[in-house]
């Protein structure tokens, strides 16, 4: 079982607030005030971005209703969400889910690596995503697109540096190619956790790779 893996009426309370935030709209998907609010539900972003949608055209009669009672009003709104995370135990999650399995999936593309606390797998992604764009010769410090990358994710661009050289030991293609020897990182924590996220995503189509890291930092620039 799953905690709070299903949408409940009372999460709408906690979405509007977050849509009136100013400036008041629909919130990137991957904004971070989205993701935080997706972690606490333990909704995937793009769930809650569907719904804000639905607040956004006032899509149903309960959405109307909702609109009327708190949009002018963000301080009974206000009131209104702190009583709901106060009923559903949110403040003291741990001994509300005592006892509950817990079924965590995109979640854990958020949570630090036990590898390095400092990195997420959603770090990792990213990086993956800037392995393609790039070529072996031009994975240094010293490029452009390293030290891009880098400041976005608060990390220093030998750190970018380093995990791109640990994903050329993932690379079938690097392991073919004639004269090439593979990579040598068998000494590298995060060998495994670059492994699983190329696993995931270092097959498939790197467009739709370079469009998801586009939506994933938003949430680095928020």
């Amino acid at each position: 079982m799953g905690k709070n893996s299903t949408w409940q009426d009372d999460y709408w309370l906690l979405l509007m607030q977050l849509y009136l935030q100013k400036p008041v709209g629909l919130k990137s998907q991957y904004s971070r005030p989205m993701v935080e609010l997706s972690l606490e539900l333990h909704i995937p972003p793009q769930v809650l971005f569907a719904k804000m949608c639905e607040i956004a055209n006032l899509q149903t009669p309960r959405i109307e209703r909702l609109w009327e009672t708190y949009s002018r009003n963000p301080r009974r709104l206000g009131r209104a969400a702190s009583l709901l995370r106060q009923m559903k135990g949110f403040g003291s999650a741990d001994a509300f889910y005592d006892g509950v399995a817990v079924n965590e999936s995109f979640e854990l593309d958020w949570q630090p690596l036990k590898e390095d606390a400092r990195l997420t797998p959603v770090m990792l992604i990213l990086i993956l995503d800037l392995y393609f764009h790039l070529t072996p010769i031009t994975m240094v410090p010293e490029t452009p697109e390293v030290v891009e990358l880098a400041r976005l994710i608060k990390l220093k661009a030998v750190e970018v540096s380093e995990i791109l050289n640990v994903y050329k030991c993932c690379d079938p293609y690097l392991r073919q190619s004639a004269g090439k020897q593979r990579p040598d990182a068998d000494g590298n924590s995060l060998l495994k956790p670059c492994q699983q996220v190329w696993q995931r995503f270092g097959n498939s189509d790197t467009e739709e790779l370079t469009s998801y890291a586009s939506q994933l930092k938003e949430y680095f620039r928020s």
